[in-house]
Order: C-alpha cells, then sequence, then structure tokens
C-alpha cells in the first residue's frame, strides 16, 4: 500500500482531474462549524491548479440515503472553498451526472474549480448492489481523464465515487493516483506497522472490544506494550477475573477475551484504578483504588495510579499509534484520563517519537487540548485508519496505480 503513485508522478495540464475529497464538514444551519476537512484538501488543489489542470472536485456530506435534502447540499462548501482559495468554486446540479453536469465540466478552463453536488444524492454510490455501483461510477468517470483519491476518511469503503470511478479511469486508460493527504495517511500508518522505532506501544480505548480485536490480535505481533482504557477494558478486566459492578461489558466477547489475554502475556496493560459513577445523568466520579470495581457502580475514566503506569511505558516509546479515548471524554468530569495521555504522547514526540493518532475520538481529544500540531500524524479517518492498521484490504487504495 505505500508504493501507489501519488499526484507528484504524473503530469495533469490540461487534463480534467476527478478528485475525490472528504467535505464531510459539521452544519449548524447551513453555516459550517469547523472548515478542517476543506483546509486539510488544500495542498491536493492548490499543486492540481497550479499543474494547469481542471479540477472536478466531489464528495459526501451527512447521510441524505440517496434522496437530495437541501439540508445536505455542498453549497456552503463550495463557498467557503472559494473563499480559501480565492477564486470561484461552481457548485455542480443536484443531479450528479448527466447533460448539465457534462456540460459544465466540459466548459471548464485549466486553473478552474467545479465541486460535484453531495454524491450521495445518488443511491448508487452507497448500494450494496457492485453493478449499480460501477455503473455511477463509470458515470463519474466518462468526466474525467484523472482520478485522485484524497479521501482517507472513506478508503474502507468501496462507493462509486471512491473506487468505481477510479477503476472508470483506469480502464479508459487513465492514471488513478493518491492525493497529498492520502500519501501522508499511507506514509505514517505504513511506517508505523512496518518500520517501527523502538519501543513500540500501542494505546487503544473506545467503547466495544469486537471494535478492536482484529486490531488487538495484528498489533499483539508488533508492539512491546498495549495500553487498554475506556469500555472495552471492562470486558477485558471480566475476562481476566476482576468485578466490574455495573460497566458497561460485552458478555458474548468475555470467554474470547480470556483466550487473547492469554496469548497476549506480559505485553497487554490494563487499568489498575478508575474513576466511577453510581449514575451517569445525575452522580458524580467516584474514585476506586484497584482493579475491582465495587457491585452498584460503573466504570467511567482511568484512574490516578493507570495514569502514572501508562505514562511510564509512553515515556521511553519510539513510535504510539493511538485510537480510542480512555474515557468518557466528552464530560469533564471523566476527561482526566484521555487529556493525560494526549499530554505523554505530545511529550513523547517532542522526545523524538513518531506518533500516529488514529483519529475519530482520538482525534477530536487532541484536537480540543489544541495538541494535533505537537503529534506526528492526526488521522483524518477513524475507520479508515483502523482498517489500514489491522492489515485489511482497502479496495479505494488498492484500485491506485502502482509505482
Amino acid at each position: 500500500m505505500a508504493t501507489k503513485k501519488t499526484i507528484s508522478d504524473i503530469d495533469t495540464a490540461g487534463k480534467t482531474v476527478l478528485v475525490r475529497v472528504d467535505f464531510n464538514v459539521p452544519l449548524d444551519g447551513g453555516s459550517i462549524t469547523d472548515d478542517k476537512r476543506i483546509r486539510s484538501a488544500l495542498p491536493t488543489i492548490e499543486a492540481l491548479i497550479r499543474g494547469g489542470a481542471k479540477v472536478v472536485l466531489m464528495s459526501h456530506l451527512g447521510r441524505p440515503k440517496g434522496q437530495v435534502r437541501p439540508e445536505f447540499s455542498l453549497r456552503p462548501v463550495a463557498e467557503r472553498l472559494g473563499e480559501l482559495l480565492g477564486k470561484t468554486v461552481k457548485l455542480g446540479p443536484v443531479e450528479i451526472v448527466g447533460r448539465e453536469t457534462a456540460k459544465l465540466v466540459g466548459e471548464m478552463s485549466p486553473g478552474d474549480v467545479v465541486l460535484l453536488e453531495n454524491v450521495r444524492f445518488d443511491a448508487r454510490e452507497t448500494s450494496k448492489d457492485e453493478s449499480e455501483c460501477m455503473e455511477l461510477g463509470e458515470e463519474i468517470g466518462s468526466l474525467g481523464e484523472v482520478y485522485v483519491n484524497d479521501a482517507f476518511g472513506t478508503c474502507h469503503r468501496r462507493h462509486a465515487s471512491m473506487y468505481g470511478a477510479a477503476k472508470a479511469i483506469r480502464a479508459a486508460g487513465g492514471p488513478a493516483v493518491a492525493g497529498l493527504l492520502v500519501e501522508k495517511e499511507i506514509k505514517y500508518l505504513h511506517q508505523a506497522v512496518s518500520d517501527p522505532k523502538r519501543p513500540f506501544v500501542a494505546i487503544l480505548g473506545g467503547a466495544k472490544v469486537s471494535d478492536k480485536i482484529t486490531l488487538i490480535s495484528t498489533l499483539l505481533e508488533k508492539v512491546e506494550k498495549i495500553l487498554i482504557g475506556g469500555a472495552m477494558a471492562y470486558t477485558l478486566l471480566k475476562a481476566k477475573g476482576a468485578s466490574v459492578g455495573k460497566s458497561l461489558v460485552e458478555e458474548d466477547r468475555v470467554a474470547e477475551m480470556k483466550d487473547l489475554l492469554d496469548k497476549a502475556g506480559e505485553k497487554v496493560m490494563l487499568p489498575c484504578d478508575h474513576l466511577a459513577t453510581d449514575d451517569f445523568e445525575n452522580g458524580g466520579p467516584v474514585a476506586v483504588d484497584g482493579t475491582d470495581i465495587p457491585d452498584g457502580l460503573m466504570g467511567m475514566d482511568i484512574g490516578e495510579a493507570t495514569i502514572d503506569a501508562y505514562r511510564k511505558v509512553i515515556a521511553p516509546a519510539g513510535t504510539i499509534v493511538w485510537n480510542g479515548p480512555m474515557g468518557v471524554f466528552e464530560r469533564q468530569a471523566y476527561a482526566a484520563g484521555t487529556q493525560a495521555v494526549a499530554r505523554a504522547v505530545a511529550e513523547a514526540t517532542d522526545r523524538g517519537a513518531v506518533t500516529v493518532i488514529g483519529g475519530g475520538d482520538s482525534a477530536a481529544a487532541v484536537e480540543q487540548m489544541g495538541l494535533s500540531d505537537r503529534m506526528t500524524h492526526v488521522s483524518t479517518g477513524g475507520g479508515a485508519s483502523l482498517t489500514y492498521l489491522e492489515g485489511k484490504p482497502m479496495g479505494p487504495i488498492d484500485v491506485l496505480d502502482d509505482k
């Protein structure tokens, strides 16, 4: 996966370049509340403009479920992108592909930028029927001569604009390559798992251990330590025979986790104390010394002793991959564990560690704390980074041209 061609390897002068970006930005009353995803795509878009390409962008926004819904229009995105680029960005019609779109694209000059309307307005974009998906992909592909994937956040989904369009361009003899953002994602994720600086430490949190079983199994063969937090820790603690009170547990995974922990030996570290509560909505935090959580309490965050133990492992690390918070960090009362880990990872980066934050809630926590710039790489895709780290096939990346 690390040897895919990028926009740096091809000549795009005068060509119509289809670029799949991730403009799935948060909106409030039609206004963009965070334009980070738009800004993340600027290096690729600006490089193509400088290279004399006609740039046709496509993205999804929300889940309109194959229907044209005005609240999911990309119009605010086109306006914001135009402001950032200092030029007009025309928005395509609600019919993603068709005579009107073909005319709009056909009239473009080198350096022009067009943004197609939300690709999920067409139900075929996310269809589980591969023939429907490929049909839309071919229709999109007919608009351009070059395909660029710069939407890492959806690289684990074989959607029409992510996979079908790339296949169509290649079938017509054109290049399908990675954009600068996807190139950066692949570089750091690949480096972390294939050639890590030692010691290699993984930090895994979040709600469900079932979401991370493959990742834990894959990383066990590569890392020196895996530090566990979040609600998934309670399923693992129960598998070790600890009392977990009213904490969230995936009962159907306990036996499987016991086998995994037996295999892992000392590599997996679990919380040795907790911050808990008797009532999530109305109760306050209760410090629980020791591994066992009393009946009537549910774990909400890792405790002070666990924070200290995890800090000691993080400090000398050469490579750190972090995916998932240590507790219910959205509530300030239960954010201390996630915040402490974020600071420890930032300090390790300052000392020369390669640190990769695997998107999702971990990225949100690092962003909230103003620590993003002190990490080596903050992934733009939670689910996609998980899939990559697990070593699973990723069609939208696999389909791109090899170097």
